[in-house]
């Protein structure tokens, strides 16, 4: 690869300096800096207790179990998390990575090689370009669109982001992987079965690895939003309307979502989540992949990724085994952040009704269209209101005028941050 040049550029070089000025001016008693930006829960009041489940499990600390996939007892601590959840991944389905961001590079390891495409959404979190870029990849777009509709009982809005799943269409033939990021950052968008169907069919078409980042996936804002790996349980009959959501897999559906009764997707599909979200500890350094695969496929898949995996063995000792400890504090630590973000969300509904901020249906993020240049807004806000958001064309939104701001933030900040976006 190319060295790549680092050299900030004339924005963000102001931005920083902008936001340096702003920060001594807060301390020295002027107007508060606000950052409408931050995606931590470390750095928002919320943090996961770590020590009970660190004194629980300490004395495994110094145990080294050399397997590539991850030690048992943590891979059934995942697999536990799906069943809570109503999905039913086996501890053999699921593979341990320090990261999210490691997952990918296993996968674009295993399923790509240099010079290949993979196809991202647009617009979309920049990491997915720099680390496709590390592989020495292409990042290939495909799109979501802002439609307008009408508003029903289970709408709160008449805008709402889409899969252009037409867009596709244009993907090169030397594309290996389709990345679905849902719910999707930064626009809360959540694929719908229709969407999920059309995106499966076109992987199995072009004989595509479909990727589904769901590190979001506990954080929804409706009831009928369905987890992706939902749909591949149901029976093929079936219709699943996006409302209805099993109580629990029988034996024929579970055997779909694991690939063994033939009736289940032909493609790959490999689920990315990990502790960073699902309970908001980043610094623990543990994410997993959960693989889907038909039989024909399986034994092979497994092998080229244990086989990257291995040659790494990056998952430590101690973050494994705080997986089951911590997976289960997660889903009332997860009621705390849900919590957070219901409420910030309804503050921003109150601030902007739908034209200017389309509905979000899941995810930690907002966007909001303000009009305007995303360059000369962004440095106004930060210089003359003390808030730092993020441009859109940051994440290669299409049209000027789109911020984006988190739903992290203490509610009082948060609130306050928006009064002075909006005035």
């Amino acid at each position: 690869m190319k060295q790549k040049d680092l050299t900030p550029t004339p924005f963000f070089a102001e931005l920083e300096r902008a936001k340096s000025e702003v920060q001594k001016d807060a301390a020295a008693g002027g107007l508060a800096f606000i950052d409408m930006t931050v995606s931590s829960p470390l750095r928002v009041g919320l943090p996961f207790d770590v020590t009970p489940a660190v004194d629980a499990v300490k004395q495994e600390f110094n145990l080294w179990d050399v397997n590539p996939a991850g030690t048992l007892k943590a891979r059934e601590a995942v697999a536990e998390y799906y069943r809570s959840r109503g999905g039913n991944f086996t501890p053999g389905q699921i593979i341990l990575t320090a990261s999210t961001s490691e997952a990918y590079s296993i996968l674009f390891k295993a399923f790509c090689n240099p010079g290949d495409a993979i196809l991202t959404p647009v617009p979309g979190y920049p990491l997915l370009d720099t680390l496709a870029e590390l592989e020495n990849l292409e990042c290939y777009p495909y799109f979501l669109k802002l439609r307008r509709e009408k508003a029903g009982k289970e709408r709160c809005c008449d805008f709402r982001f889409v899969l252009d799943t037409d867009s596709l269409l244009s993907a090169p033939s030397n594309a290996k992987i389709l990345l679905l990021v849902c719910p999707h950052n930064p626009t809360g968008h959540s694929v719908s079965r229709t969407e999920w169907n059309e995106m499966v069919r076109f992987c199995e078409e072009r004989n595509l690895v479909l990727v589904v980042d769901e590190v979001f996936g506990d954080y929804r804002f409706s009831e009928n939003v369905r987890r992706s790996w939902e749909y591949v349980s149901c029976h093929p009959e079936e219709h699943c309307d996006e409302g209805s959501r099993p109580e629990s897999m029988d034996p024929i559906a579970s055997a779909m979502l694991q690939g063994d009764d033939g009736c289940g997707p032909r493609c790959p599909i490999v689920w990315l989540n990990g502790l960073s979200k699902i309970c908001g500890s980043p610094q623990v350094k543990l994410g997993w992949m959960a693989v889907y695969a038909p039989e024909a496929m399986r034994e092979s898949i497994h092998e080229t990724l244990e086989y990257v995996a291995d040659a790494y063995l990056s998952v430590s000792a101690p973050s494994q085994a705080l997986a089951a400890p911590m997976l289960k504090q997660s889903a009332a630590y997860g009621a705390q952040i849900s919590e957070r973000l219901r409420q910030n969300l309804a503050a921003l509904r109150e601030k902007f009704p739908s034209k200017y901020c389309p509905e979000i249906l899941g995810g930690w993020y907002a966007v909001i269209r303000l009009g305007g240049d995303d360059e000369g807004q962004t440095l106004r806000l930060l210089k003359e209101k003390h808030v730092l958001v993020q441009p859109g064309f940051f994440f290669d939104f299409d049209e000027d005028g789109w911020i984006v701001i988190s739903l992290l933030q203490e509610p009082s900040v948060f609130a306050e941050g928006l009064r002075r976006i909006c005035s």
